[in-house]
């Protein structure tokens, strides 16, 4: 949706490249893809096997980046990130990949996703001295890598990941090897592929289809990969627990090319808008239309299955940033007025329904439904690709409080009424689950659905188990 999740604020992607000379023209190609995760800044560290060096920035990659600063970060590795600020606060020292470099050796990570138990573990790191240079709860992980007493490397990594709680794909890069690993619920996206003799790991696929790498599989939750001169070693840091990708994933976050789980995500959310479809069978319409861009898919299946015609009764000003991805709600309502525009020919005396992936605060879809009736449409309909909003995300997605879901404290037919749409359609949770055709054997389609659901796959504020702190 448009900026109705402008709400649901994504929480980063990141890249990863091993072996390859132009890594850094790799990296920035990847993250372009990318863009869509986070536009509050970017940031490339790579190796030629001596140091790393590191370009980071706030904005937008082509913000960040030019030609002569990526001819300053040479090597066959990399690794890289674009950021939208969830636990950590803005600014620059928050800006991944966060750098590290001591008497020990340099190391650089790079983090997507949540640790809900990052207070616990910051508290527990201060009592045995660690000072910590950012607020984001990425540097948490190097504290701990740092602070264990295990050898080798490996092992301290592993000692780390062990105590993390939340959704996390992280990528760590030294001067010798890449380490790569994925929460044991695979909460969040991470994909490996090759380039000729190069690994690359991805938070969605179309990273690959960009720079021509071929996907290979999915990492696996609780999993650690290990790249190097030596090649790919497979790993594990800890026993997976029930696969439980985030649904928002195929509802909105990811890119319509990317394919996550081997599901295709524009597919999944056609099925949806055919799910939805059947579940709106006695709206009368003239005509569908779908908020830019993530809603698209589902109005082509809405109107595939209904037989109502569907146009572009909304177009979106492609120069403008996503409205969610701004600081403020304020400026967040400014974006939507700069955003998107109805096509007045489209609307005018015509009965639409209006197709969106979600509701999260109702601000913005009252905007859109005042905008397309201002234009002169005889009735706005409104359906959502996804079943009501009731509960907040702790694992990336900026909605961290039932204060900010509308649909936590309305009924339906009061947000119906709030955002003065004529109707106003849910799709069931059992409706998307089918629609995403995930190839996993359990009644939520190994998906989570905490955000509709109340139930989470994780404890939400869990008491760590931690390493005596005198051993440390």
């Amino acid at each position: 949706m448009l900026a109705e999740i402008r709400g649901l604020n994504e929480e980063c992607g990141v890249f990863g490249i091993w072996g390859n000379q132009d890594a850094a023209h790799l990296s920035y190609y990847g993250l372009h893809a990318l863009q869509h995760r986070g536009q509050e800044g970017a940031g490339i560290v790579t190796t030629d096997g001596n140091q790393l060096q590191a370009v980071r920035g706030e904005g937008l990659v082509n913000d960040v980046f030019n030609e002569d600063k990526l001819r300053k970060v040479v090597g066959h590795a990399a690794i890289a990130h674009v950021r939208y600020a969830t636990a950590g606060g803005k600014g620059l020292e928050n800006v991944q990949p966060l750098l590290f470099r001591s008497s020990t050796g340099s190391l650089a990570i790079a983090h997507n996703g949540n640790l809900v138990n990052a207070t616990h573990l910051k508290q527990f790191l201060e009592r045995s001295g660690s000072i910590f240079n950012s607020t984001s709860d990425t540097e948490v992980v190097v504290h701990l890598i740092k602070k264990s007493k295990h050898s080798p490397f490996r092992a301290k990594v592993k000692e780390a990941l062990s105590l993390l709680k939340g959704a996390f794909s992280i990528i760590l890069l030294t001067n010798d090897q890449m380490i790569v690993a994925r929460d044991r619920n695979g909460l969040r996206p991470l994909s490996l592929g090759k380039l000729g003799d190069a690994y690359v790991v991805a938070s969605e696929t179309c990273a690959f289809d960009l720079i021509g790498a071929e996907f290979i599989r999915e990492v696996e939750p609780g999993e650690l990969l290990i790249i190097s001169n030596n090649g790919l070693e497979v790993d594990s840091y800890v026993e997976k627990d029930k696969r439980t990708m985030c649904a928002m994933e195929y509802v909105y976050l990811a890119r319509p090319d990317s394919n996550i789980d081997e599901v295709n995500v524009h597919m999944a959310r056609k099925r949806m808008g055919k799910e939805l479809a059947k579940e709106c069978a006695h709206i009368e319409a003239d005509v569908i239309t779908g908020v830019p861009d993530s809603s698209i898919s589902a109005a082509i299946g809405f109107s595939e299955e209904s037989g109502i015609p569907y146009e572009l009764g909304l177009i979106k000003n492609r120069y403008v940033g996503r409205t969610f991805i701004q600081p403020t709600q304020e400026l967040r309502e400014r974006g939507v007025k700069m955003k998107l525009s109805p096509v007045v020919q489209v609307v005018k005396g015509k009965r639409v329904i209006m197709v969106d992936d979600s509701i999260v605060r109702g601000t913005t879809s009252k905007r859109i439904v005042r905008m397309l009736k201002e234009a002169g449409a005889a009735e706005v309909h409104v359906v959502i690709s996804s079943p009501p909003m009731t509960d907040p995300c702790y694992y990336g997605i900026d909605t961290s409080t039932h204060e900010e879901l509308i649909a936590s404290n309305h009924s339906v037919e009061e947000i119906r009424e709030a955002i003065e749409a004529d109707s106003l359609t849910f799709l069931s949770l059992e409706g998307m689950v089918r629609a995403t055709n995930r190839p996993f054997e359990d009644e939520n389609g190994g998906l989570c659905l905490a955000c509709f659901t109340g139930k989470y796959p994780t404890e939400i504020f869990p008491d760590t188990v931690l390493p005596h702190e005198k051993d440390c």
